[in-house]
């Protein structure tokens, strides 16, 4: 067993009851205050532990760490320095925030790197070089396929082969708290024979987990199947925005372009592997059998729960829908395999994002498009409005967790606010 994961550690920093951050999740984020430079840090209860600070007292010079590594405004050079450096830092911030304190005692400089999670400021935790967003849900392709093209061609020739994937932007891709502006665009409006133009009507979010690169690959290079979930460091909460009018309208025959491109909504958190390891669980069963690059045995995903909420301006919270990880057809390492098998290069920071993520019942479907049925079953909303999309002024909030056996392993929240669209 992971040391640091060890379920019968406690911390000497309270750890409120139903905390997504308790000592066996340790996840790596960057924080900055108004008299902080940005920074690595990790969560605790209701804390952020700056780790810049604990790297100057020499927690980690044993390790073979840098210590300049903790003071990047990105975790892209710490994750770089691979698995078993990570884990060991992992580890030993475990021991530092253990409740026994005999070999490594920092309770002394708690007002030093401990800051209460609402006076910091989490910014984007990774430099992200590109980013690639699969289409990996057998629920939701199959539910999208069925409004589009009938029932009987629901899913593509292709979609039971291979982890359907597309290029998509990673410029756009914010950290949670970060405003999204409405986007403008062209779309096709029903029994229409010329497009317009104007703010999307139809804008949507998607329900997705995201995983990042912690190994670079070279050129022509490919990764294993069965080596892929070395090359990953940890994932994050994943919310794809989406403006359905114009992804209609632009997406044949190369696919998304500016119905996504101009937001995607990450947690700040990225939770590791190494803390997900407890709560891995087998996917779908795969028929037909993948070929053989694609191939893998045991249980090569993760019981993670997650919910989208919609909170209109100065309103009630609604959560409108529920899903889980587990439900993903194709893994992350069948994702990273297919990936790189024509010898596609990967660096670390890159982001590959899940595909929406819909379960087998209504209430698990993971996009407005899905539970509305493409507005057809407004969803009610407290206030006794309606919803069949998002409204300006909503505020979209995805939460995620893991629990089992009494742990619980969160990733916090990626939200975004709603703004109208420039004139």
């Amino acid at each position: 067993m992971i040391q640091a994961n060890d379920p019968k550690l406690k911390s000497w920093v309270p750890v409120p009851e139903g905390s997504d951050f308790p000592i066996q999740n340790l996840p790596f984020g960057i924080f900055k205050t108004p008299g902080l430079t940005p920074r690595m840090c990790t969560a605790i209860g209701d804390h952020i532990a700056d780790l810049q600070v604990l790297a100057e007292h020499g927690f980690f010079d044993d390790l073979d760490v840098p210590r300049e590594v903790f003071a990047q405004p990105t975790i892209n050079s710490f994750m770089a320095l691979g698995k078993t450096q990570t884990r060991a830092v992992r580890n030993r911030i475990s021991e530092v925030l253990d409740d026994d304190l005999e070999d490594w005692d920092a309770s002394q400089l708690a007002d030093y790197f401990l800051h209460p999670r609402q006076e910091v400021e989490m910014l984007l935790p990774v430099e992200v070089g590109d980013y690639t967003d699969f289409y990996s849900s057998r629920e939701h392709a199959t539910n999208v396929g069925t409004m589009f093209r009938g029932k009987d061609n629901a899913l593509m020739p292709n979609w039971l082969h291979l982890p359907v994937g597309y290029h998509g932007r990673a410029s756009s891709i914010v950290v949670s708290g970060t405003p999204v502006r409405r986007p403008m665009g062209q779309q096709i409006p029903n029994d229409a024979e010329q497009p317009v133009f104007g703010p999307s009507k139809l804008l949507d979010f998607e329900l997705e987990m995201g995983f990042v690169v912690g190994q670079s690959t070279k050129l022509g290079s490919r990764v294993d199947v069965a080596q892929a979930e070395e090359y990953i460091f940890g994932m994050m909460l994943f919310n794809d925005w989406s403006a359905r009018d114009i992804q209609k309208w632009e997406y044949v025959p190369l696919g998304p372009f500016l119905g996504k491109s101009f937001a995607s909504t990450i947690s700040p958190w990225i939770v590791t592997l190494d803390a997900l390891e407890p709560f891995r669980t087998a996917g779908p069963k795969q028929d037909p059998e993948p070929l053989p690059y694609l191939q893998l045995e045991g249980a090569h995903t993760f019981d993670i729960n997650i919910s989208m909420a919609i909170q209109p301006e100065n309103g009630e919270e609604k959560t409108v829908c529920a899903s889980n990880f587990k439900y993903l057809y194709w893994s992350m390492a069948q994702q990273l395999a297919h990936h790189t098998v024509n010898g596609c290069n990967l660096r670390v920071g890159d982001i590959m994002a899940s595909g929406t993520i819909s379960g087998p019942e209504a209430s698990s479907y993971g996009s407005m498009l899905e539970l509305t049925w493409r507005g057809s079953k407004p969803i009610a909303m407290p206030d006794g409005s309606e919803r069949k999309f998002i409204h300006d002024g909503d505020t979209v909030t995805m939460r995620g967790y893991c629990e089992r056996d009494g742990l619980r392993i969160g990733f916090g929240e990626a939200a975004g606010k709603v703004l109208p669209a420039l004139p």
